[in-house]
């Protein structure tokens, strides 16, 4: 096996064991460790990460998944990547969402790109409908903003300071190239935060007009169904 396909240092060390596992299959921690140049101790320790995200899955060796070697007097496991873990190959979503939207853009019937935004607002929202477990605006926000955090995206819920209303706040945007290009993706997000929170969402504030942060502020109407 050689090293030089897996770099093991920096920020990319999940991401190399990732890789590893990608191609070689099952494995056990000392072959991985060899492997990547690395001990077994840092090993485990970006295994745990992984398999707490739901990339890694393990399970007990036997002669069929091919580890070579155990512990002495402990039991021995090998570890692949799950389903979701061997989704995370490539990286050329960035490049086909940029060029996807450029051709919205350039859609000249304002009517027919509306609906077009409004369908991709609905399945932007399709995708975490089963997350929200709220049964008030506030707390469907919060469904959210829990989402958004396990995406990497700082952001808070908190009462609009006048009218007592639910705001989510973004501290960073989803997606910030696209927002750059054309507004429109924003119009999505809105969209797609007015089927999750099942009330009329307004975006009170945004950093490309100039403000430190996003604002949706959620309307007090009754809560969809």
């Amino acid at each position: 096996m050689s090293t030089s396909r897996f770099p093991s240092d920096g920020r990319g060390s999940d991401a190399a064991l990732i890789e590893l596992l990608r191609v070689e299959g099952s494995l056990g921690i000392g072959d991985m460790a060899g492997a990547l140049g690395v001990t077994a101790t840092a090993v485990r320790q970006r295994l745990d990460r992984l398999m707490r995200g739901g990339l890694v899955d393990r399970r007990q060796a036997t002669p069929a998944n091919g580890l070579r070697s155990a512990g002495r007097g402990r039991p021995a496991h090998v570890y692949s990547l799950t389903e979701e873990g061997r989704r995370t190959g490539g990286d050329n979503f960035r490049d086909l969402s940029l060029v996807l939207w450029r051709e919205i853009r350039g859609i000249r019937d304002p009517e027919v790109r509306r609906g077009l935004l409004a369908r991709v607002g609905s399945a932007m929202a399709g995708a975490y409908r089963d997350r929200m477990t709220g049964e008030t605006p506030a707390q469907r926000l919060e469904n959210v903003a829990e989402i958004f955090r396990e995406r990497r995206l700082s952001c808070s819920v908190e009462p609009e300071a006048t009218g007592g209303l639910p705001v989510l706040t973004t501290y960073s945007c989803p997606y910030p190239e696209l927002a750059e290009q054309d507004r429109g993706i924003c119009a999505a997000e809105r969209i797609m935060l007015e089927e999750l929170v099942g009330t009329d969402v307004q975006l009170s504030e945004c950093r490309l007009d100039g403000a430190s942060c996003c604002r949706f502020t959620a309307s007090a109407g009754t809560q969809a169904t």
